[in-house]
Order: structure tokens, then C-alpha cells, then sequence
């Protein structure tokens, strides 16, 4: 019997290394840090994580890591957040693909440097149907390009829904754009896209080429959705801010956890704005992922302050 899933996760599983240091040492300088953790990272990986610990079912995750102690920890990390890895492949002799992360004390903000050998790359030829036939959502990252628009259309031709986390521009774009539901994107890949026009043009534009609906993360300035008639504009979270690792993969979870309620775009982006701003307040990706309640109640405390937030079923 074929396995129906919630939602479904193709794109990059890593290991990171983190470090908190109090200022960028400049060339040939050293530093020491004031913090250090080591946790699951990846965009999709972590979306998923964050999915699973707000309550999500029926989650799994397509994906390679390597034989070693990383692939391990990764594997582990995801399934004690209630996401399947039956489809992880485990790549002989080849170490898993590893993140070094130093995030500047004070602000909070991020330098990544990734690690991945070619051999944990997915090749088109080895995406097959299931499980993508059988899933309500697919979360795809991009940086596999063939692979994952394999996977879209087999998602799409059995009727599910398409999600894409879009952090920076990448090969074969334009393709995506006319197989994703919604296209959850950076401030930067905005303005790769085009820097000489505002950002709610290019949204207008990307939704044009096939997108059905555009959502835009600004940090701080919160976010913006385009849902081909209407622009909303939904304000940040002010929270103590430790580190922003990992901020807008969690951004993504929280997005397809409101999808699976069938909130209302609006309401959606305000749970994920609250969601990534909670993550915020602890180090890594991962460690800071809020429970459903704690978003809950997060959420009841801000629209006592504020009228104008969004009204959610909860």
C-alpha cells in the first residue's frame, strides 16, 4: 500500500558546527569563542525539524548523508523531531556534509562556510515516484536543480502542492516558477533577481512567470506575501536575539505547518514570522525551535498589544 505523507522534504542535510565569537577577527587574527554547539542544519532538514516539533505528522525526508558518526547524528536529530528517513540514503566513504557557522555576539548575525562533497549530490536519475506521489506537500531547496524539478513535477502530476525555499538564485529558476505553489524567498534573492526595481515588483514579476503565490522574508522588516491580487505585509517579532542561524529554514516549517491548517495566507506568515523570531533566542538552527504551545501563547500575548494582529483558530 502506497505511504501518504503531510508534507515531503528533498534538498540538503548537514552537520553544523557553531561558534558565538565576540567580534569577526579580521585576516591572520584569532579569536576565541564565548559559545559553541554542534547540531542538524540544512534548509530543508531543519524546515522539516521545525514541522515536526510544532506538532506535524506524517513528515519525511529525502536526502544523503554520509558513513560517518555525522550522518549518524543527522539521521537521529531528525527522527527524535518525528521525521521519516527511510528515504536517506547513506553514502559509503564520503564524510557527510558539514556547516562552520560564527555568529557575531552582539548582533546576533552569521557566516556560513558549507562543506559538501560531490558524491552526496542527488542525480535526476535517482529521484523516483514514491514518495513524492503520495504527499500533500513537497519543500525543495533548489540546489539540486534536475532532481528536485523531477520530484515537483511527480509531486504536481499527483495532485499535491509544491513549496520551495528559495534563499539565494540558483540554476534553472525560471523552471521552478512554473511548478511552485508558493515561492518562499530572501530579501538577497530579490535583489539577484533584479536590483533596480522594488521588491514588490520583483514578486509581482516571479508570480507572473508561473507562481501561484510570493512570499518574501525580510528579517527584521518582517515579511511580504503577493498572492496575485493582494500585497500583505506582516511585521517582525522584537525578540532577544542570539543567534539568526537557521532563522528562515524554521521560517519554512512554521509556513507548511500553517498550509496543513489551511490558515489563511496572512495568518500564516504571522505564525512563521513568530515561529523563526522565537528560534532566534537560542543558538543554532535547531535548539531554539519553539513548541506549538509556546507559539500559541507567544502569539494570544502579542495581540493583546496589538489590535491588529492576525485571528487564528487555534
Amino acid at each position: 500500500m502506497k505511504l501518504v505523507w503531510n508534507c515531503v522534504g528533498f534538498g540538503l542535510c548537514a552537520f553544523d558546527y557553531l561558534a558565538v565569537v565576540p567580534h569577526y577577527p579580521a585576516l591572520n587574527q584569532k579569536t576565541d569563542a564565548v559559545a559553541y554547539s554542534q547540531q542538524g542544519g540544512g534548509p530543508v532538514a531543519t524546515a522539516l525539524a521545525a514541522l515536526g516539533r510544532l506538532g506535524g505528522e506524517k513528515i519525511a525526508f529525502v536526502g544523503k548523508v554520509g558513513d560517518d558518526m555525522e550522518g549518524e547524528f543527522i539521521r537521529q536529530a531528525l527522527a527524535r523531531e518525528r521525521v521519516d528517513t527511510r528515504y536517506m540514503k547513506i553514502v559509503p566513504q564520503t564524510p557527510s556534509a558539514q556547516a562552520f557557522v560564527w555568529i557575531e555576539k552582539d548582533s546576533g548575525k552569521r557566516s556560513v562556510v558549507l562543506h559538501r562533497e560531490s558524491r552526496l549530490l542527488t542525480r535526476a536519475a535517482e529521484i523516483t515516484a514514491e514518495p513524492f506521489d503520495g504527499t500533500r506537500f513537497l519543500l525543495i531547496d533548489g540546489r539540486e536543480p534536475e532532481a528536485a524539478l523531477k520530484a515537483a513535477r511527480i509531486t504536481q502530476e499527483a495532485g499535491g502542492q509544491i513549496v520551495m525555499d528559495a534563499g539565494s538564485l540558483r540554476p534553472r529558476m525560471e523552471a521552478f516558477f512554473r511548478l511552485v505553489d508558493y515561492f518562499v524567498c530572501s530579501r538577497d534573492l530579490l535583489s539577484a533577481f533584479s536590483s533596480e526595481q522594488p521588491v514588490e515588483e520583483s514578486m509581482r514579476q516571479i508570480q507572473r512567470a508561473g507562481c501561484k503565490r510570493v512570499v518574501a522574508t525580510l528579517g527584521e522588516e518582517g515579511s511580504i506575501g503577493y498572492d496575485g491580487e493582494q500585497m500583505f505585509r506582516v511585521a517582525a517579532f522584537s525578540v532577544p536575539v542570539v543567534d539568526t542561524t537557521g532563522a528562515g529554514d524554521v521560517y519554512h516549517g512554521a509556513f507548511v505547518f500553517g498550509l496543513l491548517r489551511g490558515w489563511r495566507l496572512p495568518q500564516i506568515m504571522e505564525f512563521a514570522n513568530a515561529v523563526a523570531a522565537l528560534k532566534c533566542r537560542q543558538l543554532g538552527g535547531r535548539a531554539g525551535i519553539p513548541q506549538y504551545h509556546e507559539v500559541k501563547l507567544f502569539l494570544q500575548n502579542q495581540a493583546d498589544k496589538n489590535q491588529n494582529s492576525q485571528l487564528f483558530d487555534f
